[in-house]
């Protein structure tokens, strides 16, 4: 027996309903976010269908056509079983046949039926080629744009989503799930139209020959569709789990080929080809989940069709002794059952082939759907080119919302004309500082101004024209040299190409070269050396023309002499512009106009080389410990020299 007062019972009873409640919310919840993605769906496949509407008029006759030649297809048959063969006579719309002499005897009746069969059969034909050609046409251009648009939606995202997308499933998304979506609206989307009609013509036929006939068909029929609509869902889960283990093998796979060279030197060929057959076992367990499940779709319906058939054919034959159906009515019926439950068997059949698009279609509009777009405001304004004063007004930033603040209140000012340096410990925000100027991303507080405008409020395409970039390592794209570096300005002359390689000191080397500004590049420019590459990353640059330049250690990876090239040509860009380094070694901003020194998310110093060492602040330990350790560095590689010279 309870021994809690009334008091207690009701705070009891407070505390658990809150519980109670809390798994029907969470139903509810996802009820409510399953409606909602499935209207996005829908909306996605409508706007991508609206441009095809006189295409898609097109398909609906001829398949309107096929559907009426299906059902006409059975009738000659008929007449020769009940006319022609039979004691029958021809029924009173065919008399007509009767005053052209073609069906007066039984040879007459069969050559009639013969011949309508010919020219069902071509109609519905006609009907076939044009509905397969349009609908595949329609497939086609429907992925074509659905490609396009994705492809554009992720160049207008920002990097923040990029900070935590898989390239794989990114990959894995634009090609085989588009590919998948074409498919389905190539080949299965007219089916499934053809199908629904059918079903629907169908069962108004059978109703017409004899209703209690159609009964038996049309009292499967709810368990049929509950069967296919349960079947689905499960279908859908294991489809989805099948998509996601093929898009880590494709991350893999990219890994692995575009590491190839470093994999090759750490001698880890086994280890990636373990984690392919790790990812190809998962995926191949998945699909042999989902060909069990959907195994067992078409035996069942097979079985249930069978089931009315045998029923229909026993009570058909009952009527034909007793003399109330004749064969030809019987034969019709039974072509009309079958082609009723085909329609039905296609479409559990085609569950599976739904849940893939269904889950194509999701994954896809989780791209489409993803909002980290750095917008522009309405009133946008183009400002020309700019001076190139900078200023950072406290600006605050991370790069998530579980992610501590890398920019905690971040405010200096570089004037037009200055060689600022930027420097600070690792994961100080140095980078972080210079991705804001160009809005790769958007600061959480505070503001980044350019000549007074803040940049929030300036045209994307104008700011971003501004800003050229000169990184530690430079990406060259597939194409010619001369297309890579007129990357930088569409449109440039061959003449504007090869000044801007010879301020970059990169005419030297592209002259020799056997097609010169046209020889190829390999992939990301491996044929090329670090130097070469960086060369053409400064011409690219030059040729931009932009009033701010941002150097992110350019020279850090090269060689003596490449390095010695590279600071020429980057001392012919540098004329002229405002300019933001970044630096590890601070050799290479000792000359700077102004240095600032990042520690914590804040400006801790500002000045030149002299001014902050004399400081004895973090610049100055920076360069304490950098000095020394070069200093170590050259006694050891001296003492490695000494000891690798033979005596």
């Amino acid at each position: 027996m309870s021994t809690q007062t009334p008091q207690e019972l009701t705070a009891t009873a407070a505390l658990v309903s809150p519980l109670q409640a809390r798994p029907h919310s969470a139903t509810l919840l996802a009820t409510h976010a399953a409606a909602k993605q499935n209207k996005k769906t829908d909306r996605l496949v409508l706007s991508l269908l609206k441009p095809y509407r006189a295409w898609l008029v097109i398909v609906l006759v001829a398949m309107l056509v096929e559907v009426l030649m299906s059902l006409a297809a059975p009738w000659p048959l008929k007449l020769v079983l009940d006319d022609a063969l039979g004691a029958h006579h021809l029924p009173a719309w065919l008399d007509w046949a009767h005053q052209m002499g073609i069906g007066r005897h039984t040879l007459g009746v069969a050559l009639f039926a013969g011949i309508a069969t010919l020219v069902i059969a071509v109609i519905g034909g006609i009907a076939t080629y044009i509905d397969n050609y349009y609908t595949t046409s329609i497939g086609q251009w429907v992925a074509n744009d659905l490609r396009l648009r994705i492809y554009e939606h992720l160049h207008r995202l920002s990097l923040a989503f990029y900070d935590g997308a898989k390239t794989g499933t990114l990959m894995s998304t634009i090609t085989s799930d588009v590919a998948t979506v074409q498919n389905f609206a190539s080949s299965s989307t007219l089916g499934i139209m053809v199908d629904i009609v059918t079903i629907v013509f169908m069962l108004g036929l059978m109703i017409w020959l004899d209703w209690d006939f159609t009964l038996i068909a049309v009292a499967v029929m709810p368990f049929l569709i509950l069967f296919v609509f349960r079947f689905k869902k499960a279908v859908k889960d294991v489809t989805r789990d099948v998509r996601i283990k093929q898009s880590e093998i494709v991350a893999v796979v990219q890994e692995g080929l575009g590491s190839v060279r470093a994999i090759k030197a750490f001698g880890r060929q086994d280890l990636e080809v373990a984690h392919m057959t790790a990812a190809s076992h998962a995926s191949t367990e998945a699909a042999l989940r989902a060909r069990k499940i959907k195994s067992l779709l078409s035996p069942v319906v097979a079985i249930v069709v069978a089931l009315c058939t045998g029923i229909v054919l026993w009570k058909g034959t009952a009527l034909i002794v007793a003399g109330t159906m004749t064969a030809g009515a019987l034969t019709v019926y039974l072509a009309y059952l079958n082609k009723f439950f085909k329609p039905v068997k296609d479409l559990a059949s085609m569950a599976s082939t739904i849940a893939q698009t269904t889950v194509a279609l999701e994954r896809i509009q989780k791209i489409l759907g993803a909002d980290e777009i750095i917008r522009e405001v309405p009133d946008a304004v183009d400002p020309g080119r700019a001076r190139g004063e900078i200023r950072f007004e406290h600006v605050a930033f991370g790069y998530g919302a579980d992610e501590p603040q890398v920019l905690r209140d971040v405010s200096f000012t570089i004037e037009p004309g200055q060689v600022v340096g930027i420097v600070g410990p690792t994961g100080s925000g140095k980078s972080t500082v210079v991705s804001l100027m160009p809005r790769f991303y958007d600061p959480s507080a505070g503001r980044v101004l350019i000549d007074g405008q803040d940049i929030s409020k300036v045209k994307l395409t104008a700011l971003r024209s501004q800003i050229g970039f000169v990184l530690q390592e430079t990406v060259l794209f597939r194409g010619s040299i001369a297309e890579n570096i007129a990357y930088g300005k569409p449109g440039a002359t061959q003449e504007e190409i090869v000044a801007a390689a010879k301020l970059a000191n990169a005419d030297e080397f592209i002259s020799k070269m056997q097609h010169g500004y046209e020889s190829m590049v390999g992939e990301r420019g491996d044929t090329l050396s670090g130097g070469q590459r960086q060369r053409i990353g400064i011409a690219r640059a030059v040729i931009r023309n932009s009033p701010i330049m941002i150097l992110d250690e350019p020279t850090a990876a090269l060689d003596t002499e490449s390095e010695r090239l590279v600071i020429e040509g980057l001392t012919q860009l540098m004329k002229g512009r405002t300019v933001i380094m970044i630096a590890h070694r601070l050799s290479t901003i000792r000359d700077a106009d102004k240095i600032i020194v990042l520690a914590d998310g804040v400006v801790v110093e500002e000045g030149t080389n002299d001014a902050l060492i004399a400081q004895g602040g973090v610049y100055a330990e920076l360069h304490r410990i950098q000095y020394d350790t070069q200093g170590d560095n050259h006694a050891c590689a001296a003492s490695i020299v000494a000891h690798a010279t033979p005596t």
